[in-house]
């Protein structure tokens, strides 16, 4: 272990700070956080402050269940497509359709996008949606837009995994707390290029359906819903954790699309992320994907929710 010395500035020489390296990733040394300081007399006290909910989400439109029942009681299929092994599909989901992520042959980790179909600049906020609603989402939970839309984009209608709640190492199904697997953390950490990653299969599924350039798609691609993927925290440490994924063949999470969307799923290298991913080493098997059209009679009073109001003035104006 190496143990290296830093000052910041204007500190004396007595205040300063260790970092431990406690591994080599490709040559790049990993420290540690600094020691931690004495704490103070009414330190006791201070963590003993409450906790409240940052936000207050009663005002927040409630999920009608029996809308989205009454609506998914009677659908028609009009597309279906299969996503490979550690490859992505990008597809369009019109307003008041359902589409489904199935898993068909063995247990299946997939990374989702979503953007409003005529507007790449609108897509998932994954943040917000985890402040909205929670770290894993599952029926009744919707997947939010970012700024300043901010707008429900989907709204989780079933989920055939909502029985799995928390284990008890504090993991849940389908997290909007990672990120994604991407080539550029990989190479970081293990000094090598994988081009499957799901931000590179999520790259070129977009640039392929929208006919962009990988660069013009790349900027697009944004912090996914990891759909069923089993992760949390660490309770010592608090570091991101995945788990071998529940999910079996026959089960499905199913999404009603409240905006056009246009829609991406990679079929994660990690397979059930059990073990590994960013390589070929897990058994990785497809995801196949329904969409399907409700009865207009049933969408007759129903409309896409508008932008937020918002002025945008800042302050300013």
């Amino acid at each position: 272990m190496i143990v290296y010395a830093s000052e910041r500035p204007n500190e004396r020489a007595s205040d300063v700070v260790f970092w431990a390296v406690t591994g080599d990733f490709g040559g790049i040394e990993v420290m540690t956080k600094p020691a931690g300081r004495t704490p103070p007399p009414d330190a006791a006290a201070r963590r003993r402050a409450p906790p409240i909910l940052a936000y207050s989400v009663e005002h927040v439109p409630s999920f009608e269940a029996a809308f989205y029942n009454g609506a998914r009681a009677e659908v028609s299929k009009v597309a279906e497509l299969t996503v490979p092994p550690r490859e992505a599909k990008a597809f369009e989901v019109p307003a008041g359709h359902f589409f489904r992520i199935v898993s068909v042959e063995g247990p299946q980790v997939g990374d989702l996008n979503l953007w409003n179909a005529y507007d790449l600049t609108e897509r998932f906020y994954s943040g917000k949606t985890r402040a909205l609603h929670a770290t894993h989402l599952s029926t009744g939970d919707r997947l939010w837009s970012t700024f300043p839309r901010l707008r429900p984009m989907a709204t989780i209608t079933h989920d055939t995994l909502d029985w799995y709640g928390w284990d008890e190492d504090g993991a849940g199904v389908h997290d909007v707390i990672g990120t994604r697997c991407d080539p550029y953390t990989n190479l970081l950490l293990k000094g090598t290029e994988y081009h499957h990653c799901c931000h590179s299969n999520l790259t070129r599924a977009l640039a392929t359906e929208r006919n962009l350039s990988l660069e013009e798609a790349e900027v697009h691609v944004h912090d996914v819903m990891n759909i069923f993927m089993c992760t949390g925290y660490m309770r010592d440490t608090h570091q991101y954790f995945m788990k071998a994924s529940p999910v079996r063949p026959g089960d499905f999470i199913e999404f009603f699309a409240e905006i056009d969307l246009l829609v991406a799923l990679s079929a994660c290298p990690g397979g059930d992320c059990g073990a590994s991913h960013s390589d070929d080493s897990a058994k990785c098997y497809p995801l196949k994907v329904e969409v399907h059209r409700a009865l207009e009679s049933v969408l007759a009073s129903w409309q896409s929710p508008p932008p937020n109001r918002y002025s945008r003035s800042h302050g300013v104006r």
